[in-house]
């Protein structure tokens, strides 16, 4: 039997409860090698992302170099969501202690050398604001040809989180997310439209748990802290926003999908940071987004479960 063709990847984040499931996803994946981690501010400041990434990837067992990435927009102030996801940007459960050391690299130097280096096309998996990867294409424009894919949790064709208008990661940094969005690179779009519909219940919460390994336990812990914070906001569940970037790469069919022209309002007073749709191709442009709009739920649940069963037998000290 011939072996998996492995796809490079890039994982690019700023964790954040929903940045860390979606790492799960993706360590699960074994049609994935994962050459690098960068973090960058948004969730939460630069250091305790930083930190957080350390310590999932030592939780997980990801052992790709980690570089710190940008600690601000590229022209806008730094907003951080700890409202969502508490002062640490990973609070409930208690975490492993990182077993690594940063890289000496900074994130886009980092991202550059895996680029030069990979023979195959390298896909970006950017669940936070689209700073580094967008200081990665202006600095090394050279290297374009190099991403096979970007792979992105950001936007809402019609209707915000953070405004009424603008999904938060795209608000976070709109000048960003254009830069990505006009690059010619193929980026995968997973918005509010199907984040949104990736729902987690109690009852799903419980299957998990109920694994009985250390990862799964976890998992747990983070969603029952979701849990309380969207209940706030009348859910009775909780959308996993950022695992939605992995899982339509792991498993398309339960997605549905529309190429289109998207665009970033970069200078709307009320709509800054939106991501305006050409629904009926008014524009003329080509499409420069595949825009996933949908999920089979159940489905998407049935995969977290079968992610989190990879981990058994995996279990790292916690103090």
């Amino acid at each position: 039997m011939s072996e998996i063709k492995k796809i490079p990847v890039i994982l690019d984040g700023d964790p954040g409860h929903d940045d860390a499931i979606a790492w799960v996803f993706a360590k699960a994946n074994p049609a994935f090698d994962i050459k690098a981690v960068t973090s960058v501010a948004g969730n939460q400041t630069l250091a305790k992302t930083t930190y957080n990434a350390m310590r999932i990837c030592t939780l997980l067992g990801i052992d790709a170099p980690i570089a710190k990435g940008r600690e601000l927009p590229l022209l806008s102030p730094l907003i951080t969501a700890g409202n969502f996801h508490g002062e640490s940007g990973l609070d409930g459960p208690a975490m492993p202690e990182p077993c690594m050391q940063l890289s000496e690299l900074s994130s886009v130097g980092l991202m550059a050398k895996v680029l030069r280096e990979s023979e195959e096309p390298v896909t970006i998996i950017a669940t936070g604001p689209q700073t580094n990867v967008a200081a990665l294409l202006l600095t090394h424009p050279e290297l374009k040809s190099k991403i096979g894919r970007i792979s992105i949790m950001g936007g809402g064709l019609r209707n915000g989180n953070w405004t009424p208008a603008a999904e938060f990661n795209i608000f976070e940094d709109p000048e960003a997310a254009q830069i990505v969005f006009t690059s010619g690179i193929p980026v995968t779009m997973c918005g509010l439209d199907v984040t949104e519909k990736a729902i987690v219940y109690p009852e799903d919460e419980k299957r998990i748990r109920k694994i009985g390994n250390q990862v799964s336990g976890i998992v747990a812990d983070w969603l029952d802290f979701f849990f309380k914070h969207h209940a706030e906001l009348g859910w009775n569940g909780s959308p996993l926003h950022d695992p939605c970037a992995v899982a339509v790469l792991m498993k398309p069919e339960i997605f549905t999908t529309q190429e289109m022209y998207v665009e970033i309002d970069i200078e709307g007073h009320y709509t800054r940071g939106a991501t305006i749709a050409d629904w009926h191709q008014s524009s003329g442009n080509p499409s420069n987004v595949t825009a996933v709009l949908g999920v089979d739920r159940e489905r998407f649940v049935d995969l977290l479960v079968e992610v989190c069963k990879t981990y058994e037998g995996r279990k790292v000290e916690i103090a």
